[in-house]
């Protein structure tokens, strides 16, 4: 199968401090494809490279074939995403922040029309259209973020832990909106999150990161397998330690990490 994704030798450092060190990873074109780690393991800078927010200091990456800095418009255009914070315009309508993304993604007006009415009634908001967000509870606005993300037909759906303080029945939803256009619409699916079940329920591939380095990758059943537990969150505490993360212990633990591995050497 094709990679929509390839990504080589991928660095990105803040100073002496490495925060993706010599990634390499490919994503396959239609997958529901999870990437994992604890906080301050690189998933976030990861994704800002992968969308162009970022630009890396080393490696390549192709986004549906496209060089991330060579051809950042046709990369951009390539992919939809929700991000983990809000972003929609509280003062505007439901209909008008899917129409100013139509817009910005220069989808012609006669199809943003027909576009934006069938993603309000993909997502359960077509009666909702014309009250303007700032009314709409969290779950409301999650579902209208899909729907915006996938107004201009994205080959890539970016999804930055999008089931965030939503209660199960939104997040069951929300992901019967997303398997459907993967199956209907062939479209890549790259995901974090830190709902376990949830990745292992969802996902075909699944790749955790730590420290800014990959450490496995394969089906929720080949990780399981390969650490021997029962289910992902084990596997997950085997590869990446039990220890508590935060963002300033992630230098220290870096440092850890790379001694172990030389001393090993």
């Amino acid at each position: 199968m094709q990679n929509i994704i390839e990504i080589n030798n991928l660095t990105k450092k803040f100073g002496s401090f490495a925060a993706v060190d010599d990634v390499t990873l490919n994503v396959k074109k239609g997958e529901i494809f999870a990437f994992l780690g604890p906080n301050g393991a690189g998933k976030t800078t990861t994704i800002r490279m992968l969308t162009t927010l970022l630009e890396q200091d080393n490696g390549d990456i192709k986004v549906n074939g496209f060089d991330t800095k060579q051809n950042k418009p046709d990369v951009r255009k390539s992919f939809g995403i929700v991000f983990q914070d809000p972003s929609l315009d509280n003062e505007l309508t439901a209909r008008e922040n899917l129409e100013f993304h139509g817009v910005m993604y220069d989808v012609p007006r006669i199809l943003r029309k027909n576009r934006i009415e069938q993603m309000l009634k993909f997502v359960g908001l077509e009666e909702r259209k014309n009250d303007f967000v700032k009314n709409f509870s969290g779950g409301m606005k999650r579902r209208l973020e899909i729907a915006r993300g996938l107004i201009h037909h994205p080959k890539i759906l970016f999804l930055d832990e999008p089931t965030i303080g939503l209660d199960p029945q939104t997040r069951n939803h929300m992901w019967e909106y997303i398997k459907q256009a993967n199956q209907n619409e062939g479209m890549t699916v790259f995901l974090t999150t830190h709902y376990m079940e949830e990745a292992e329920n969802v996902a075909d591939t699944i790749a955790i990161i730590d420290l800014g380095k990959i450490v496995a990758k394969g089906t929720p059943a080949e990780l399981k397998k390969q650490t021997g537990e029962q289910s992902l969150e084990k596997a997950f505490l085997k590869l990446t330690g039990k220890h508590i993360r935060d963002e300033a212990g992630t230098a220290r633990d870096r440092a850890k990490f790379q001694g172990r591995m030389w001393g090993s050497r």
